[in-house]
């Protein structure tokens, strides 16, 4: 893992992946992932072993547990993607305008929100806006910010429960 981190050692990587690509597929299989799914977690889990090497940590996880530890975060993203509901079948011809107080209380509401946004802590909003507005997952997130995941999920939360708080 070091050669990989340090230098992208090819060979030390093909080792590596010869060596826990057929674990892998195999833990995500007896989880009850199909066949087909579990070759292409197997795939995003080795690459992201190849592209975040030096992020891992030693002192923190065994390299299996890490390894294991990044496969199950993603196929658990991968059935997430997969449970997402169809967009609702889009109507054609001209929308009814909506009431002028529809408009006016959706503007104030918008605006409190905007309001309750902004009185967040910076580590609370970047995190909400990522999640809710850049569409990312709490592991992508992690990923990007190098945050643990733990500490996102509370972040979140944390902002969720004073976001509803000031739209009372």
């Amino acid at each position: 893992m070091a050669r990989i981190a340090g230098s992208k050692d090819q060979a030390a990587f093909a080792e590596l992946f010869r060596h826990f690509a057929p674990r892998v597929k195999a833990f995500l299989m007896k989880g009850g992932t199909e066949a087909q799914m579990a070759e292409e977690c197997t795939q995003e889990v080795l690459a992201t072993v190849w592209t975040k090497a030096h992020s891992f940590d030693p002192s923190r996880a065994s390299v299996a547990t890490w390894i294991f530890t990044i496969a199950r975060n993603r196929k658990i993203d991968m059935v997430r993607r997969q449970r997402r509901p169809e967009p609702e079948e889009l109507t054609w011809g001209p929308e009814q305008e909506p009431q002028a107080e529809d408009v006016m209380a959706m503007q104030q509401e918008n605006a409190r929100l905007k309001t309750a946004l902004g009185a967040l802590p910076d580590k609370q909003r970047d995190l909400v806006e990522k999640a809710y507005f850049g569409d990312l997952s709490h592991s992508e997130i992690a990923e990007t910010t190098g945050l643990p995941l733990g500490t996102i999920k509370s972040r979140i939360r944390l902002a969720l429960e004073r976001l509803r708080h000031d739209m009372r």
